[in-house]
C-alpha cells in the first residue's frame, strides 16, 4: 500500500560548523506533516532531493509553515527546492550477497 506523500518545499537551510554543539543532518517539519508520513520526533527519515537522498533526524517544529521543511547539514539541497520525506523500510530484508 502506497502512502500519500505530498512534496515539501525547503524554506530554510542551516549549515553548522565544526565545534557546534549540535550538528548533523536534520529535517524540521510540522506535526501534521510528520503524521501524514508516519514519522515521529527523533526518528530517521529519507530526505529525497533533486540530486540525492540522505538520512536525517526528524524534529517536530510547529513554527515551520505548513507544506514546508527546514533542513540542516544536508548536502545537495538548497532553499526553495522540493523534497520528499519517507520512512526507511528497516523491516524488509534485502539481499546481502553470498557471504553475508
Amino acid at each position: 500500500m502506497a502512502l500519500y506523500n505530498p512534496p515539501l518545499q525547503v524554506v530554510a537551510f542551516v549549515g553548522t560548523r565544526r565545534g557546534d554543539p549540535e550538528r548533523g543532518p536534520q529535517v524540521r517539519l510540522r506535526s501534521e506533516e510528520a503524521a501524514l508520513r508516519l514519522l515521529s520526533d527523533g526518528e530517521l527519515a529519507w530526505v529525497q532531493g533533486p540530486r540525492r537522498q540522505e538520512l536525517a533526524t526528524v524534529v517536530i517544529d510547529e513554527a515551520v509553515p505548513k507544506g514546508c521543511v527546514v533542513v540542516r547539514d544536508i548536502a545537495g539541497i538548497v532553499v526553495s527546492e522540493i523534497v520528499r520525506l519517507t520512512k526507511p523500510d528497516l523491516d524488509t530484508g534485502g539481499s546481502r550477497g553470498v557471504l553475508a
